[in-house]
């Protein structure tokens, strides 16, 4: 990146882009209020920021029916941590470095929740238990005291056409993940049509 014209500091940066308006500068808030409980309630996906304790920074969604985020009190909520490729790179981060970042979504609505705070992998089975889903208990959880909620404008989702279905490529136009992951691996024997057939058997038998 050297050959490119760098900004390096705040001061710049301001010089350029400017400072937020008074609404903006005030709409953070400390607690978790009725407005964002309804909003957590309807959100059935959300994006987790982690990173370690070197500043490596992981993102990942978490996703499950409306509600699945459990809200405690006005200052904590629970994420139930669902069955994944074992990598756990969210929750090794979180080790080391308990700073987390959210931003929920609902479909269809180009607003989002940003909710930040300090997280904590709980694995407390009364706690848990209220977070069963077909029939299965998730063996830990994400725990996060809130220190900031606020919403963020729609900007994005409106530039980007996100909820709009005709603004969507055909199917047939995707990228094809199975094979893009057989690429990437690199592993002898380990074909597309292994690897989807991997996929498959994970996205039907083991969700939960």
């Amino acid at each position: 990146m050297s050959e490119y014209q760098r900004i390096e500091t705040e001061a710049e940066l301001r010089d350029l882009l400017g400072f937020p308006g008074k609404l903006v500068q005030h709409k953070v808030i400390g607690v978790i209020d009725e407005h964002c409980r309804r909003f957590i309630a309807q959100s059935p996906i959300l994006m987790l920021a982690t990173s370690d304790h070197e500043g490596h920074v992981d993102v990942s969604p978490r996703g499950d029916s409306p509600g699945f985020v459990q809200i405690l009190d006005e200052r904590r909520l629970v994420i139930p941590e669902r069955p994944g490729n074992r990598r756990m790179d969210s929750l090794i981060n979180l080790l080391s470095n308990p700073r987390a970042g959210m931003i929920f979504m609902i479909p269809g609505l180009e607003e989002t929740l940003r909710v930040n705070g300090r997280a904590a992998i709980v694995r407390d089975e009364q706690l848990l238990q209220q977070m069963e889903a077909y029939g299965r208990t998730p063996l830990v959880g994400i725990m996060v005291e809130v220190e900031e909620c606020y919403t963020h404008c729609a900007k994005a989702f409106k530039r980007s056409s996100l909820w709009n279905p005709e603004s969507w490529p055909a199917k047939d136009h995707l990228p094809d993940i199975p094979k893009m992951i057989a690429d990437h691996v690199k592993l002898p024997g380990i074909s597309a049509e292994q690897v989807a057939a991997s996929l498959n058997d994970s996205y039907t038998n083991r969700l939960y």
